[in-house]
C-alpha cells in the first residue's frame, strides 16, 4: 500500500470534533505557536508554551481526567495499556478509572509483554483477571482483524481507549497494536480514543528507510519510516486517514500540553516506566532505533545486560570494531570498546567484546545512521559476522536493500542516500498529522 495524499478535510470527516481547552481533538491543525491573526483564539495564552516553560508535560490521560472523562460518558470502556499507562504521580490509569464512578471500565487489553509487563520479547500474558481490580484482562498480542474485533465484541465494550508509552521506532510493536486495534474497532463498530504521550526521543524529524509492502510484518504493517518522529496520537491520525481510509474508525485523540518536538523525555517532568523489559531507561530508547537492528544478526544487542541496546557485541570481537566505528565520525555519538556477559538471550554467560554507544549530543545524534554504521563496520572488522538465516533484518529495516548494500560493501552515506527519496515522501505526508510545535 502506498501513502495517499488526502487532505485534512478528508481526515476531519472521519473523526469527531471534540475540543476541550485545546487539549482534545480529532484532526490536526496548525501547531499552537504558529500565530494566525484570524483565529478566534489569537493572542490567548498557549498552554503548550506555558507547560513547557514550567518544565511539565500533561499527558492525554491528564487532560481527559481534567475534563471529567466527558469523552467516555455513558460508554462501556476497554483500555489497551501496560505498566506505562500511569498518572503524573505514578498511579496506574486502570486503577484510577476503576475507582471513578464517572467511568464504566469493563475490560483491559494487554499488548506484547502483557498488561502488567511480566513477559519477555515476543511473549505476552494469558487472559485472566486483574488481581487489583477484578477486571477481565484479554491478550491482544498476535491478534488482528476480525479475530481482534470479535474479542472486543465479546468483552462488551463500546469504546477502546489506548494509552501506552512508545519509544519512536517503527519496529516497536505497540504502535502496531494501536493500528490493529483501530482496524478491529472499525470492524466491530467500536470507537477509539487515543491518549497521547511524549515521543521520548523527540519528534523533530523522521529517519531511516520507509517500510516496503513486501516486508510488512508484526514489526511494521504499513509504509512508515524506521524512526517516525511522531507521537501515538499523531500516528493514529495518520493511520486512520492514510491506511484505514476504506473503513476508518471513529477516532478521537486527546493531546498533551507542554510537549514540544525538540523535547527529550528528561524534559517532560514525567516519571519513566520501562515500556518493555529491555528498555529500562530513556537512554535505551534513544539508541534503540539503531541498535535493535542487531536482532537481525548473530551479534548480541545487549539483552541480558544492564544496558541493553547501548552495548552490542559477540564472543570473539575485539577493539578493532569500536575503532572502525569511531572513525566514521558520526555526529553526536562516540563508540567505545566494551565487554559484557549477557545473563540471557544471545551468548548467555559468555564474555562478549563489542561497542558501547555514548551519546554526547542528543540533538545531533541519528540512531538509524549509527546502527547502520555499526553494521557496516561489524561486517568489515569481524570475520564471524552473519545475518540471521531468516533475513529478519529485512523486516526490521523494511527492505532488503540495506542488507544487500552492506553485503556489497556500501558505506553509511551511500546506504542512507538509497532511502532518501522514500523518506522525503513519508516526511511530506507525516507533516499533515503533527499536533505539536
Amino acid at each position: 500500500m502506498t501513502l495517499s495524499r488526502r487532505g485534512l478535510l478528508g481526515l476531519a470527516g472521519t473523526t469527531g470534533a471534540l475540543g476541550t481547552l485545546g487539549a482534545v481533538g480529532a484532526a490536526p491543525g496548525p501547531a499552537p505557536d504558529r500565530a494566525d491573526p484570524d483565529r478566534a483564539d489569537a493572542g490567548r495564552a498557549d498552554p503548550d508554551r506555558a507547560d513547557a516553560a514550567a518544565g511539565r508535560v500533561r499527558t492525554g490521560f491528564e487532560q481527559l481526567a481534567a475534563d471529567g472523562y466527558a469523552l467516555l460518558a455513558g460508554q462501556r470502556v476497554g483500555v489497551v495499556t501496560n505498566p506505562t499507562g500511569i498518572t503524573a504521580d505514578a498511579r496506574h490509569l486502570v486503577d484510577v478509572l476503576h475507582a471513578d464512578a464517572r467511568v464504566k471500565l469493563v475490560a483491559v487489553f494487554g499488548p506484547e509483554h502483557g498488561f502488567r509487563g511480566t513477559a519477555q520479547a515476543g511473549g505476552s500474558e494469558a487472559a485472566g483477571r486483574d488481581p487489583a481490580t477484578g477486571l477481565p484482562v484479554y491478550d491482544t498480542y498476535g491478534k488482528s482483524g476480525q479475530k481482534l474485533a470479535d474479542l472486543f465484541t465479546a468483552a462488551g465494550i463500546d469504546t477502546v481507549v489506548f494509552d501506552i508509552q512508545d519509544v519512536g521506532a517503527r519496529f516497536y510493536t505497540y504502535i502496531w497494536t494501536l493500528y490493529d486495534c483501530m482496524r478491529a474497532a472499525a470492524l466491530a463498530d467500536k470507537a477509539v480514543v487515543v491518549l497521547d504521550r511524549p515521543n521520548p526521543v523527540g519528534g523533530r524529524r523522521a529517519a531511516g528507510p520507509v517500510l516496503e509492502a513486501a516486508y510488512a510484518s508484526g514489526v511494521g504493517r504499513e509504509p512508515v519510516a524506521l524512526a517516525h518522529g511522531m507521537t501515538v496520537a499523531e500516528l493514529a491520525l495518520l493511520f486512520n486517514a492514510e491506511f484505514l481510509a476504506s473503513k476508518p474508525v471513529r477516532l478521537s485523540t486527546v493531546r498533551m500540553t507542554g510537549w514540544r518536538r525538540d523535547s527529550f523525555f528528561g524534559a517532560t517532568g514525567l516519571p519513566w516506566v520501562p515500556p518493555s523489559p529491555n528498555v529500562p531507561t530513556p537512554d535505551t530508547a534513544l539508541a534503540y532505533a539503531g541498535t535493535c537492528l542487531f536482532e537481525g544478526t548473530n551479534l548480541s544487542e545487549g539483552r541480558g545486560t544492564t544496558t541493553p541496546f547501548e552495548v552490542v557485541g559477540a564472543e570473539g570481537v575485539d577493539r578493532r570494531w569500536a575503532e572502525a566505528a569511531q572513525e566514521l565520525g558520526l555526529p553526536g555519538v562516540w563508540f567505545r570498546e566494551a565487554y559484557f556477559t549477557p545473563a540471557f538471550s544471545k551468548f548467555t554467560g559468555k564474555v562478549c567484546g563489542g561497542v558501547r554507544l555514548i551519546v554526547h549530543d542528543r540533538a545531533a545524534f541519528d540512531p538509524v545512521r549509527a546502527g547502520i554504521g555499526l553494521l557496516v563496520t561489524a561486517k568489515r572488522a569481524w570475520s564471524g559476522f552473519a545475518w540471521r538465516t531468516d533475513h529478519w533484518i529485512d523486516q526490521l529495516t523494511g527492505t532488503d536493500r540495506v542488507r544487500k548494500m552492506i553485503d556489497a560493501g556500501a558505506g553509511v552515506e551511500e546506504i542512507a542516500g538509497d532511502w532518501a527519496a522514500g523518506l522525503e515522501r513519508f516526511a511530506a505526508v507525516r507533516g499533515r498529522y503533527l499536533l505539536y510545535p
